[in-house]
Protein backbone atom coordinates (compact mmCIF):
# COMPACT_ATOMS: atom_id res chain seq x y z
CA UNK A 1 0.00 0.00 0.00
CA UNK A 2 1.31 3.42 -0.88
CA UNK A 3 -0.59 5.10 2.00
CA UNK A 4 -1.34 3.31 5.25
CA UNK A 5 -2.52 4.73 8.56
CA UNK A 6 -3.35 3.13 11.88
CA UNK A 7 -5.20 4.78 14.77
CA UNK A 8 -4.42 8.28 13.52
CA UNK A 9 -5.63 10.87 16.06
CA UNK A 10 -5.54 14.65 16.40
CA UNK A 11 -7.19 16.97 18.94
CA UNK A 12 -7.24 20.74 19.18
CA UNK A 13 -7.57 22.78 22.37
CA UNK A 14 -9.06 26.23 22.76
CA UNK A 15 -9.69 28.41 25.78
CA UNK A 16 -13.24 29.54 26.52
CA UNK A 17 -13.04 31.80 29.50
CA UNK A 18 -11.38 29.78 32.24
CA UNK A 19 -12.15 26.46 30.59
CA UNK A 20 -10.16 24.55 28.03
CA UNK A 21 -12.28 23.00 25.30
CA UNK A 22 -10.94 19.94 23.47
CA UNK A 23 -12.15 19.05 19.99
CA UNK A 24 -11.23 15.63 18.58
CA UNK A 25 -10.79 16.37 14.88
CA UNK A 26 -9.45 12.93 13.89
CA UNK A 27 -10.46 9.91 15.97
CA UNK A 28 -8.55 6.73 15.18
CA UNK A 29 -8.48 6.81 11.37
CA UNK A 30 -7.31 3.59 9.69
CA UNK A 31 -6.73 3.57 5.92
CA UNK A 32 -4.92 1.47 3.33
CA UNK A 33 -4.64 3.01 -0.16
CA UNK A 34 -3.17 1.15 -3.12
CA UNK A 35 -0.74 2.69 -5.57
CA UNK A 36 -2.42 4.23 -8.61
CA UNK A 37 -5.81 4.79 -6.96
CA UNK A 38 -7.95 7.89 -6.93
CA UNK A 39 -9.04 7.78 -3.30
CA UNK A 40 -11.79 10.08 -2.08
CA UNK A 41 -12.31 11.38 1.45
CA UNK A 42 -15.99 12.32 1.51
CA UNK A 43 -17.71 14.19 4.32
CA UNK A 44 -19.28 17.47 5.43
CA UNK A 45 -17.29 20.55 6.38
CA UNK A 46 -15.74 20.06 9.82
CA UNK A 47 -15.77 16.25 9.59
CA UNK A 48 -11.98 15.93 9.80
CA UNK A 49 -11.10 15.68 6.09
CA UNK A 50 -8.66 18.57 5.90
CA UNK A 51 -7.06 17.79 9.27
CA UNK A 52 -6.35 14.22 8.14
CA UNK A 53 -4.97 15.49 4.84
CA UNK A 54 -2.71 18.02 6.59
CA UNK A 55 -1.36 15.26 8.82
CA UNK A 56 -0.56 13.06 5.82
CA UNK A 57 1.10 16.03 4.09
CA UNK A 58 3.31 16.57 7.20
CA UNK A 59 1.85 20.03 7.87
CA UNK A 60 0.69 19.07 11.37
CA UNK A 61 1.75 16.22 13.63
CA UNK A 62 -0.70 13.58 14.83
CA UNK A 63 -1.20 13.10 18.57
CA UNK A 64 -1.24 9.33 18.19
CA UNK A 65 -1.01 6.63 15.57
CA UNK A 66 1.26 5.90 12.64
CA UNK A 67 1.32 6.43 8.91
CA UNK A 68 3.54 5.46 6.01
CA UNK A 69 3.52 7.37 2.73
CA UNK A 70 5.25 5.91 -0.33
CA UNK A 71 7.23 3.58 1.92
CA UNK A 72 8.37 6.28 4.37
CA UNK A 73 7.39 6.61 8.03
CA UNK A 74 5.49 9.88 8.43
CA UNK A 75 6.66 10.65 11.96
CA UNK A 76 10.28 9.54 11.61
CA UNK A 77 11.11 11.01 8.20
CA UNK A 78 8.70 13.87 7.39
CA UNK A 79 11.26 15.53 5.12
CA UNK A 80 11.51 12.45 2.92
CA UNK A 81 7.71 12.19 2.81
CA UNK A 82 7.55 15.78 1.51
CA UNK A 83 9.89 14.89 -1.34
CA UNK A 84 7.59 12.08 -2.44
CA UNK A 85 4.25 13.89 -2.29
CA UNK A 86 2.50 16.89 -3.81
CA UNK A 87 0.00 18.96 -1.83
CA UNK A 88 -2.66 21.37 -3.13
CA UNK A 89 -4.40 23.34 -0.40
CA UNK A 90 -8.07 24.27 -0.56
CA UNK A 91 -7.30 28.00 -0.52
CA UNK A 92 -4.90 27.93 -3.48
CA UNK A 93 -1.32 29.13 -3.75
CA UNK A 94 -0.94 31.31 -6.85
CA UNK A 95 0.59 34.78 -6.60
CA UNK A 96 -1.23 37.68 -8.24
CA UNK A 97 1.80 39.44 -9.68
CA UNK A 98 3.60 36.54 -11.39
CA UNK A 99 2.70 34.30 -14.32
CA UNK A 100 1.90 30.60 -14.31
CA UNK A 101 5.15 29.87 -16.15
CA UNK A 102 7.22 31.74 -13.55
CA UNK A 103 5.48 29.96 -10.69
CA UNK A 104 5.96 26.52 -12.23
CA UNK A 105 9.66 27.06 -12.93
CA UNK A 106 10.25 28.37 -9.41
CA UNK A 107 8.39 25.44 -7.86
CA UNK A 108 10.42 22.93 -9.85
CA UNK A 109 13.69 24.65 -8.93
CA UNK A 110 12.75 24.51 -5.24
CA UNK A 111 12.66 20.73 -5.56
CA UNK A 112 16.24 20.73 -6.84
CA UNK A 113 15.38 20.33 -10.51
CA UNK A 114 17.88 21.89 -12.95
CA UNK A 115 16.96 25.10 -14.76
CA UNK A 116 16.79 23.37 -18.16
CA UNK A 117 14.61 20.54 -16.84
CA UNK A 118 12.43 23.00 -14.89
CA UNK A 119 11.69 24.90 -18.10
CA UNK A 120 10.82 21.65 -19.88
CA UNK A 121 8.49 20.54 -17.10
CA UNK A 122 6.84 23.96 -16.97
CA UNK A 123 6.18 23.84 -20.73
CA UNK A 124 4.67 20.37 -20.43
CA UNK A 125 2.52 21.31 -17.44
CA UNK A 126 1.21 24.38 -19.25
CA UNK A 127 0.27 22.20 -22.21
CA UNK A 128 -1.40 19.32 -20.36
CA UNK A 129 -3.32 21.64 -18.02
CA UNK A 130 -4.35 23.80 -21.00
CA UNK A 131 -2.65 26.93 -19.67
CA UNK A 132 -0.35 27.72 -22.62
CA UNK A 133 -2.55 30.46 -24.09
CA UNK A 134 -2.16 32.71 -21.04
CA UNK A 135 1.00 31.22 -19.51
CA UNK A 136 2.86 34.54 -19.40
CA UNK A 137 0.03 36.71 -18.06
CA UNK A 138 -0.11 37.58 -14.37
CA UNK A 139 -2.17 35.15 -12.33
CA UNK A 140 -4.45 37.93 -11.12
CA UNK A 141 -5.95 38.01 -14.63
CA UNK A 142 -6.94 34.31 -14.55
CA UNK A 143 -10.41 32.94 -13.90
CA UNK A 144 -11.07 30.76 -10.84
CA UNK A 145 -10.88 27.60 -12.90
CA UNK A 146 -7.60 28.67 -14.53
CA UNK A 147 -6.01 29.50 -11.18
CA UNK A 148 -7.11 26.15 -9.77
CA UNK A 149 -5.45 24.36 -12.68
CA UNK A 150 -2.26 26.27 -11.89
CA UNK A 151 -2.57 25.17 -8.25
CA UNK A 152 -2.71 21.50 -9.24
CA UNK A 153 0.11 21.91 -11.77
CA UNK A 154 2.29 23.41 -9.01
CA UNK A 155 1.47 20.47 -6.76
CA UNK A 156 2.67 17.87 -9.27
CA UNK A 157 5.45 19.67 -11.18
CA UNK A 158 8.07 17.58 -9.35
CA UNK A 159 6.27 14.35 -10.37
CA UNK A 160 5.44 13.03 -6.90
CA UNK A 161 4.26 9.51 -6.26
CA UNK A 162 1.24 10.79 -4.30
CA UNK A 163 -0.81 13.97 -4.86
CA UNK A 164 -3.01 15.29 -2.05
CA UNK A 165 -5.77 17.59 -3.34
CA UNK A 166 -7.93 19.37 -0.77
CA UNK A 167 -11.38 20.18 -2.21
CA UNK A 168 -9.94 20.64 -5.73
CA UNK A 169 -13.19 21.78 -7.38
CA UNK A 170 -14.82 23.96 -4.69
CA UNK A 171 -16.11 27.18 -6.21
CA UNK A 172 -15.60 26.11 -9.82
CA UNK A 173 -18.27 26.38 -12.49
CA UNK A 174 -19.53 23.08 -14.02
CA UNK A 175 -17.27 23.29 -17.07
CA UNK A 176 -14.13 23.99 -15.00
CA UNK A 177 -15.12 21.24 -12.60
CA UNK A 178 -15.47 18.69 -15.40
CA UNK A 179 -12.09 19.73 -16.78
CA UNK A 180 -10.49 19.27 -13.35
CA UNK A 181 -11.91 15.74 -13.21
CA UNK A 182 -10.21 15.02 -16.54
CA UNK A 183 -6.88 16.29 -15.18
CA UNK A 184 -7.16 14.14 -12.05
CA UNK A 185 -7.91 11.07 -14.15
CA UNK A 186 -4.89 11.89 -16.32
CA UNK A 187 -2.62 12.02 -13.25
CA UNK A 188 -3.83 8.57 -12.23
CA UNK A 189 -3.31 7.30 -15.79
CA UNK A 190 0.31 8.48 -15.59
CA UNK A 191 0.83 6.35 -12.47
CA UNK A 192 0.23 8.86 -9.70
CA UNK A 193 -1.85 8.05 -6.62
CA UNK A 194 -4.37 10.85 -6.01
CA UNK A 195 -5.97 11.47 -2.62
CA UNK A 196 -8.78 14.04 -2.75
CA UNK A 197 -11.09 15.46 -0.13
CA UNK A 198 -14.55 16.51 -1.24
CA UNK A 199 -18.05 17.17 0.03
CA UNK A 200 -19.54 16.68 -3.44
CA UNK A 201 -21.23 13.27 -3.65
CA UNK A 202 -21.36 13.24 -7.45
CA UNK A 203 -17.64 14.00 -7.59
CA UNK A 204 -16.74 11.10 -5.31
CA UNK A 205 -19.09 8.79 -7.20
CA UNK A 206 -17.84 9.66 -10.67
CA UNK A 207 -14.14 10.17 -9.99
CA UNK A 208 -12.94 7.91 -7.19
CA UNK A 209 -11.91 4.26 -7.33
CA UNK A 210 -12.61 4.00 -3.60
CA UNK A 211 -14.18 6.30 -1.03
CA UNK A 212 -13.97 6.70 2.72
CA UNK A 213 -16.87 8.57 4.33
CA UNK A 214 -15.78 10.48 7.44
CA UNK A 215 -18.02 12.08 10.06
CA UNK A 216 -17.01 13.65 13.36
CA UNK A 217 -13.44 12.50 12.84
CA UNK A 218 -14.30 8.83 12.31
CA UNK A 219 -14.53 6.77 9.13
CA UNK A 220 -18.07 5.40 9.02
CA UNK A 221 -17.89 3.59 5.66
CA UNK A 222 -15.25 2.65 3.10
CA UNK A 223 -15.28 0.92 -0.27
CA UNK A 224 -15.94 1.52 -3.94
CA UNK A 225 -18.85 3.87 -4.63
CA UNK A 226 -20.77 0.98 -6.22
CA UNK A 227 -20.18 -1.34 -3.24
CA UNK A 228 -21.23 1.31 -0.73
CA UNK A 229 -24.45 2.00 -2.62
CA UNK A 230 -25.21 -1.72 -2.81
CA UNK A 231 -25.40 -1.69 0.99
CA UNK A 232 -28.64 0.27 0.55
CA UNK A 233 -30.81 -2.25 -1.26
CA UNK A 234 -33.93 -1.38 -3.25
CA UNK A 235 -34.83 2.15 -4.30
CA UNK A 236 -35.41 5.49 -2.62
CA UNK A 237 -38.68 7.40 -2.99
CA UNK A 238 -38.60 11.08 -2.03
CA UNK A 239 -41.99 12.61 -1.24
CA UNK A 240 -42.52 16.37 -1.06
CA UNK A 241 -45.52 17.56 0.93
CA UNK A 242 -47.25 20.85 1.60
CA UNK A 243 -47.10 20.61 5.41
CA UNK A 244 -48.21 17.82 7.77
CA UNK A 245 -44.92 15.92 7.41
CA UNK A 246 -45.28 14.21 10.77
CA UNK A 247 -48.80 12.98 9.94
CA UNK A 248 -47.67 11.52 6.63
CA UNK A 249 -44.66 9.94 8.32
CA UNK A 250 -46.82 8.18 10.90
CA UNK A 251 -49.11 6.83 8.18
CA UNK A 252 -46.39 5.59 5.84
CA UNK A 253 -43.71 4.19 8.17
CA UNK A 254 -45.91 1.22 9.16
CA UNK A 255 -46.70 0.20 5.59
CA UNK A 256 -45.26 -3.22 4.64
CA UNK A 257 -43.60 -1.89 1.48
CA UNK A 258 -41.58 0.72 3.44
CA UNK A 259 -38.35 -0.68 4.90
CA UNK A 260 -37.14 2.62 6.36
CA UNK A 261 -38.39 6.19 6.49
CA UNK A 262 -36.48 9.42 7.16
CA UNK A 263 -37.77 12.99 7.54
CA UNK A 264 -35.53 15.42 5.60
CA UNK A 265 -36.69 19.03 6.02
CA UNK A 266 -39.96 19.26 4.01
CA UNK A 267 -39.54 15.84 2.41
CA UNK A 268 -39.95 12.21 3.34
CA UNK A 269 -37.34 9.73 2.17
CA UNK A 270 -38.66 6.16 1.95
CA UNK A 271 -36.51 3.09 1.29
CA UNK A 272 -38.53 0.52 -0.63
CA UNK A 273 -37.87 -2.65 -2.60
CA UNK A 274 -39.58 -1.57 -5.83
CA UNK A 275 -40.26 2.11 -6.43
CA UNK A 276 -42.68 1.53 -9.29
CA UNK A 277 -44.85 -0.66 -7.04
CA UNK A 278 -44.58 1.55 -3.96
CA UNK A 279 -45.35 4.92 -5.57
CA UNK A 280 -49.03 4.23 -6.45
CA UNK A 281 -49.62 2.92 -2.92
CA UNK A 282 -47.94 5.97 -1.37
CA UNK A 283 -50.07 8.30 -3.48
CA UNK A 284 -53.29 6.48 -2.59
CA UNK A 285 -52.45 6.64 1.13
CA UNK A 286 -51.74 10.37 1.03
CA UNK A 287 -54.78 11.17 -1.11
CA UNK A 288 -57.00 9.12 1.20
CA UNK A 289 -55.84 11.27 4.12
CA UNK A 290 -56.33 14.47 2.07
CA UNK A 291 -52.63 15.35 2.32
CA UNK A 292 -51.31 17.66 -0.41
CA UNK A 293 -48.59 16.00 -2.47
CA UNK A 294 -46.11 18.45 -4.05
CA UNK A 295 -43.66 16.03 -5.65
CA UNK A 296 -42.59 12.41 -5.74
CA UNK A 297 -39.39 10.99 -7.25
CA UNK A 298 -37.63 7.63 -7.44
CA UNK A 299 -33.88 7.11 -7.57
CA UNK A 300 -31.30 4.45 -6.98
CA UNK A 301 -29.37 4.79 -3.70
CA UNK A 302 -26.65 7.45 -3.74
CA UNK A 303 -23.64 8.10 -1.52
CA UNK A 304 -25.83 10.59 0.32
CA UNK A 305 -28.16 7.69 1.17
CA UNK A 306 -25.14 5.75 2.45
CA UNK A 307 -24.14 8.71 4.62
CA UNK A 308 -27.71 8.99 5.90
CA UNK A 309 -27.85 5.28 6.73
CA UNK A 310 -24.52 5.47 8.63
CA UNK A 311 -25.03 8.76 10.50
CA UNK A 312 -28.77 9.37 10.67
CA UNK A 313 -28.62 12.59 8.66
CA UNK A 314 -28.12 13.66 5.07
CA UNK A 315 -24.70 14.76 3.87
CA UNK A 316 -26.39 17.74 2.21
CA UNK A 317 -27.87 18.76 5.56
CA UNK A 318 -24.56 18.19 7.37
Amino acid sequence: MIIETKNLRKSFHSRQGRKIKTVEAVCGVDMAIAEGEIFGFLGPNGAGKTTTLRILATLIEPDEGMATIAGVDLRREPGEVRRRIGYVAQGGSTWDEVSAREELILQARMYGISKTEANKRADRALEVFQLTEFADRKCKTYSGGQRRRVDVALGVIHEPRVAFLDEPTTGLDPQSRAHMWEEIRRLRHEGMTVFITTHYMDEADALCDRVAIIDNGEIVAEGTPAALKRQISGEVVTVGLDGEISTASEMLETKPYVRKLEICEENLRLYVEEGATAVPQIMRTLEGAHLMLKSITIHRPSLDDVFLAKTGRSLREA
